[in-house]
């Protein structure tokens, strides 16, 4: 696996992690064995970027991603988040970017993590209610004990980076990026680059959408949220399923997938940027990691940005509550 440096740290990160959220929860019933299975074969690959948070299956997780890897975190960069609040009920009621929170967060997942150490620790969506500078100083406090190696931000705007970072370096910023949300575009990639802060991509195949796996509703597994999102409901799905014929027509072309094909889009928009794209099965794993090794030339970028411009995706990312929780 092709390697690139996180930020300005000296440290280096695969070119293409793994999320683990939907081996927990929201993309239907998971296999804590076969996720298990996934996690060592991505270590195998080389993508050793792990990328998990707190409120994943309200903690469990982190809790499997310690199983995965107990017996060889040596050979694991490991993330994990802080800030979204769910009630017992699993309800989310909120974020809390308090320096007591911070520190509470942080204890509990190194015990479900069952780690000594935190590589990269993000707040996973800003509390506009306390300063950054608090929240931020209170993780820095972190790596100063010994708890977290590196600080990131999840879903936070330009300004609320350029604070951040002034209180102390951050060394990742993890927002959703793919061909069919290029919001990053707008200013936060830039002020990423000038800042040497690496990108990380979350749901770089659309929440699965760019794999071509999801057409209609019947094709969720049972307890999949994703019906409930705007982007697969009604006309907006009809019209994004336009937007997937022709980035599959391409892929078709080139001979790789869509997913391999939209993966090697966002690695091509610079060295700065590295995708997490998540999966509970080996066979996509393999397949995302060969993506890594897909080059592609001017030709075919001005291909794509063809088929998918900015803003060409139908319906909002997120539902409105959930968009309220973005730092925009």
């Amino acid at each position: 696996m092709k390697m690139r440096m996180l930020g300005r740290t000296g440290s280096s990160i695969p070119a293409i992690g793994l999320g683990c959220m939907g081996m927990s929860e929201f993309y239907g019933p998971g296999d804590d064995r076969e996720s298990i299975r996934v996690i060592h074969r991505a270590l195998e690959l080389g993508m050793n970027f792990l990328d998990t948070a707190d409120v994943y299956g309200m903690g469990r997780n982190e809790e499997l991603v310690g199983r995965a890897i107990g017996d060889r975190r040596e050979k694991v960069f490991l993330a994990t988040k802080f800030g979204n609040v769910r009630n017992a009920k699993g309800e989310w009621t909120g974020v809390d970017g308090s320096a007591d929170y911070v520190r509470r967060s942080c204890e509990a997942s190194l015990k479900r993590l069952g780690v000594q150490v935190i590589d990269l620790y993000y707040q996973h969506r800003v509390d506009t209610e306390v300063p950054i500078e608090e929240t931020v100083g209170a993780m820095a406090r972190l790596v100063e004990q010994g708890k977290v190696r590196f600080l990131g931000l999840s879903e936070a705007a330009t300004k609320t980076l350029r604070r951040a970072h002034a209180t102390h370096p951050i060394a990742a910023l993890q927002t959703e990026y793919s061909l069919w949300t290029r919001d990053p575009e707008d200013g936060i990639l830039s002020t990423c680059r000038e800042l040497g802060v690496t990108f990380v991509a979350y749901s770089p195949l659309g929440r699965g959408f760019l794999s071509g796996r999801f057409r209609n509703q019947d094709d969720f597994p049972r307890g999949d949220y994703r019906p409930n999102h705007p982007r697969f409901q009604g006309e907006n799905l009809s019209r994004n399923l336009e937007l997937l014929r022709r980035v599959e027509a391409i892929a078709t072309r080139m001979g790789c997938t869509s997913s391999q094909l939209a993966l090697a889009w966002l690695l091509a928009r610079g060295d700065g940027i590295v995708p997490i794209p998540g999966t509970k099965r080996i066979k996509y794993l393999e397949e995302n990691a060969a993506a890594a090794d897909i080059v592609l030339t001017a030709d075919d970028l001005a291909l794509l940005e063809e088929a998918v411009p900015p803003g060409a995706a139908a319906g909002a990312r997120y539902v409105e509550a959930a968009m309220k929780r973005v730092n925009l």
